[in-house]
Order: structure tokens, then C-alpha cells, then sequence
């Protein structure tokens, strides 16, 4: 994967959405980037499941949780499966849990924190639709980019070529 900078990438193109700063990196991978995938759902990750075992093609998974800090959304074994599945990173707009784990997957991991309980499983929730969260709306096929400075997120793909 090419390395990014999201400082250099915000200097080349001033119109690109960034989010609020709210998130804390929890991957293995600490810079990542790709197409947007999103998936809406509040404590319950079963859509989320249904994603990482899809072939993610170098794609993020944006899951919007609704901020929910009362279950985690993700753990070792979902990431595992999205990094073996061929995802680049995931943005979790709630939890995730096994931290020490995560930290050891090769997956960009970005949430709003830790929390050891898991979620509900009701197959609830919708996928491939604009979410909105961190004063951003974020759309299937925008491109998403994220490292330790921050996440930004913009119509197309960006090159510093």
C-alpha cells in the first residue's frame, strides 16, 4: 500500500472533507486508505460480520455505530477476517474490543474507543448507504483516507504524484 499523509493530502486539496477528531487507531496498520463501504447499525454487528466476510477489495469499512460507547462492535476475530478478507482499514463511529489483539492485525483500525462487552446479533441495520457522523457525511464509493493525524474523506482517489 502507498504510504499517505493526510497533513500532505488536506495542503494538496483544501476541498477534501476532514473529521472531527475523535478517533483513536487501534490497528496494526497505522496509515491506511480505500474506497468507501458503509454500514449503519447500533449495537448490533451483524451487518458488520456480513461485511468482513465479503471480499473488501481494498476497501474501508465506515461503520456508523451512532457513537455508541456501550458495546464494542468489533473484535479480533471480525478484523482478522477483514484483513484476511482483503479490506484496508475499518472507521468505527462507536467501540471495539480485544485492543492487544487488533494492534497485532494487519488492518487499519480506527474507533472511539475500548469496551469489553460485545454487541447484540439481530441483523439489524442497513448497508450501502450515506452515514453521517464527526461532521462529515461519508457515501459508498468516496474514498477515505486515515493515519495518525487524522481522517479525511473525499470524492475521489487522491495522488501526491
Amino acid at each position: 500500500m502507498t504510504s499517505i499523509v493526510t497533513p500532505d493530502l488536506c495542503d494538496a486539496y483544501p476541498e477534501v472533507a476532514v473529521l472531527e477528531p475523535l478517533f483513536v487507531n487501534f490497528g496494526g496498520l497505522e496509515a491506511f486508505f480505500g474506497p468507501v463501504r458503509t454500514v449503519k447499525c447500533f449495537e448490533d454487528n451483524s451487518l458488520v460480520r456480513q461485511a468482513v466476510n465479503e471480499p473488501g477489495d481494498g476497501a474501508v469499512l465506515v461503520v456508523d455505530g451512532g457513537g455508541s460507547t456501550r458495546c464494542a462492535m468489533l473484535g479480533d476475530r471480525l478484523a482478522e477476517q477483514a484483513a484476511g478478507n482483503g479490506w484496508a482499514g475499518i472507521l468505527m463511529y462507536g467501540c471495539v474490543r480485544d485492543v492487544d489483539e487488533l494492534a497485532e492485525t494487519e488492518l487499519g483500525i480506527q474507533a472511539l474507543a475500548a469496551h469489553p462487552r460485545k454487541s447484540e446479533k439481530h441483523g439489524e441495520g442497513q448497508r450501502d448507504i450515506p452515514v453521517s457522523f464527526a461532521g462529515v457525511t461519508l457515501s459508498p464509493g468516496q474514498w477515505l483516507y486515515a493515519d495518525n493525524n487524522g481522517i479525511l474523506v473525499a470524492d475521489e482517489r487522491l495522488s501526491l504524484d
